[in-house]
């Protein structure tokens, strides 16, 4: 039944979001109806929409589990940004390089490398987190500034393709990831996406790691009190977060781009932890979110292209929707301590 409520909230706050919109337009002199008709028609209909969607989803869906995933045990791993942009670079890198091999293998050593250096960033924090006691969002925030500094750096030093726009060479042809649905950029990193996030609920919700992770983000200190290392656990979970970050810039690199392009992200990473943070980082909702979300930036162009609504005001729907969200957990929280107030007196 809880579970059912919350997918009921979640509806109900996207019916909500979009209603208060469309009063929006109508005060702008707009007609709600036919913007939402190509709002949807711009996610869905079409190749080229259906593929740009799903070309969007890709790198929200990925950013948003990791960002699930270091929640799970209470830390908040803003980095997952810093982390996608040195493994796109490494990707690159890899791609370029090792020409003379298969590409298969090239895609599969491209990809592990740049999980593994997304892990590696990740970790900085992490034992800053569980060592030093630093708090993980100064620390992640602030790093995502030095990742994207020596992407900068390298992209525009010794990695530069020398052409006028800061990127590294081109991929290997056979290492670049079949797309799909064409002439959109939709690629068949979507489907290795969507393997890793089955194995990560998988494992969160089937798994002693899982429970582990639940125990420490429960309570640190019970999860000790039976056995479970708190700081081993929040630096698993941060690593594997960090994976996924790395994950998500390499299937840039090979998928959408072919090559590393200097800021190429427009705060993809923050889309996906707001996608998390929407849905509670409930791990099996986050999918859903991340999805919503993409249909809406995706329609967006169309629905400002037919109808000449602009595609801020889908930017505004998705801001009250977290407002919503956002408010809904404070009334929950405000209920809970109601009723411990109350229990409270009546045991006085």
């Amino acid at each position: 039944m809880k579970l059912k409520n919350k997918y009921f909230n979640l509806f109900l706050t996207s019916l909500v979001s979009l209603v208060i919109g469309a009063f929006i337009m109508i005060a702008l002199g707009h007609n709600p109806i036919e913007a939402y008709y190509y709002l949807f028609r711009g996610a869905f209909v079409g190749k080229l929409n259906l593929g740009t969607t799903l070309q969007k989803f890709l790198p929200l869906l990925m950013t948003s589990m990791a960002f699930a995933i270091a929640a799970r045990t209470g830390a908040f791993n803003v980095g997952v940004e810093g982390s996608m942009y040195l493994g796109a670079i490494m990707a690159a890198f890899v791609g370029y390089t090792l020409t003379d091999l298969p590409g298969v293998l090239i895609i599969l050593i491209a990809i592990v490398s740049a999980g593994v250096v997304g892990a590696l960033w990740t970790a900085i924090p992490a034992s800053l987190k569980v060592y030093l006691g630093v708090n993980e969002v100064c620390s992640t925030i602030l790093l995502n500034y030095v990742a994207i500094n020596i992407t900068s750096y390298l992209v525009n030093g010794p990695m530069s393709a020398k052409t006028g726009v800061p990127q590294t060479p081109t991929v290997a042809a056979s290492a670049k990831l079949t797309q799909f649905l064409k002439p959109s950029q939709a690629h068949t990193g979507l489907f290795i996406g969507i393997l890793m996030v089955v194995f990560i609920i998988w494992l969160l919700n089937r798994s002693t790691v899982g429970y582990k992770f639940t125990s420490i983000g429960l309570n640190p200190k019970h999860a000790e009190y039976i056995g479970i290392d708190p700081k081993k656990g929040i630096m698993a979970a941060m690593l594997l977060s960090g994976v996924f970050g790395g994950v998500t810039g390499g299937l840039e690199v090979l998928g959408t781009y072919g090559y590393f392009l200097g800021g190429f992200s427009a705060g993809i990473a923050f889309d996906g932890m707001l996608a998390s943070l929407i849905v509670k980082n409930d791990i099996k909702m986050v999918p859903f979110m991340a999805f919503f979300l993409a249909a809406l930036k995706s329609g967006a162009l169309g629905m400002e292209r037919y109808t000449g609504v602009p595609k801020s005001i889908v930017d505004m729907i998705i801001a009250i929707f977290i407002i919503f969200a956002t408010m809904e957990t404070l009334f929950a929280f405000l209920e809970k301590r109601k009723k411990k107030a109350t229990l409270e007196r009546v045991e006085g």
